[in-house]
């Protein structure tokens, strides 16, 4: 178990709620980036398989945490484009 480890997981996971919120309220996708959410979801993938594989510890809680958080913020992201589309036909 890596100090540094727990540390970059914490840091980048006290962003996610405060992503998370600003999807609710602004039921927007603006400045989101669908790719860049693909890309953070396979970067932590990669950690839990390495976790699990390699180097077991309970590090790999902070990993689905976050995983979760992206994923959720990711849901999201589709709801809300889903209702943009249909903003914009109903104009």
């Amino acid at each position: 178990m890596s100090i540094f480890e727990i540390i970059m997981l914490l840091c980048f996971g006290a962003a996610w709620p405060f992503s998370i919120a600003k999807s609710i309220k602004s039921k927007s996708t603006k400045g989101k980036s669908l790719v860049f959410l693909f890309v953070l979801m396979i970067g932590y993938i990669s950690g839990i398989i390495h976790k699990i594989v390699y180097d077991f510890d309970q590090v790999v809680l902070l990993y689905m945490l976050n995983l979760s958080m992206v994923a959720f913020d990711t849901f999201l992201w589709f709801k809300n484009r889903k209702l943009e589309k249909s903003n914009e036909r109903v104009k």
